[in-house]
């Protein structure tokens, strides 16, 4: 009986640690199903992590780009402005300057027209008188 009893435990035993390796086995199995589902959830995340990154750099760096060339743009358009403007007074005074040159020159065609005329009107009353002298 006692003998029974024994091999019945020593079954119940064997019985038991062979369940209880399936049990580990399968606990293993579902532990490692578990890691790898985590490991593709966090490789997943991570890419789409990786991915929203990119997207934000590059949505930055496009609007980085788009805000110089704004400011090339209001800086170009400044210079052509204050070119234009420099080129205006320029001209203006380029303009005055051959006014007052043209105003002198012809002050002084006046000047000379004016001496030759006195010139010629003595001229013509020295020959009056002298022809009256002679008359």
């Amino acid at each position: 009986h006692e003998r029974e009893h024994d091999r019945e435990v020593s079954e119940l035993i064997t019985r038991h640690e062979e369940e209880m390796e399936k049990l580990r086995a399968e606990l293993n199995k579902e532990q490692q199903l578990l890691l790898d589902e985590l490991r593709q959830q966090m490789a997943a995340t991570h890419k789409a992590e990786i991915e929203q990154a990119q997207l934000q750099s590059q949505t930055l760096h496009s609007l980085e780009l788009e805000a110089l060339r704004l400011s090339l743009n209001n800086m170009h358009t400044s210079q052509l402005e204050l070119t234009q403007s420099n080129l205006r007074k320029e001209k203006e005074t380029a303009l005055v300057e051959l006014r007052e040159m043209l105003n002198d020159k012809r002050a002084q065609e006046v000047a000379i027209l004016q001496s030759r005329h006195q010139l010629e009107w003595e001229k013509i009353k020295e020959q009056c008188l002298k022809e009256k002298e002679d008359l």
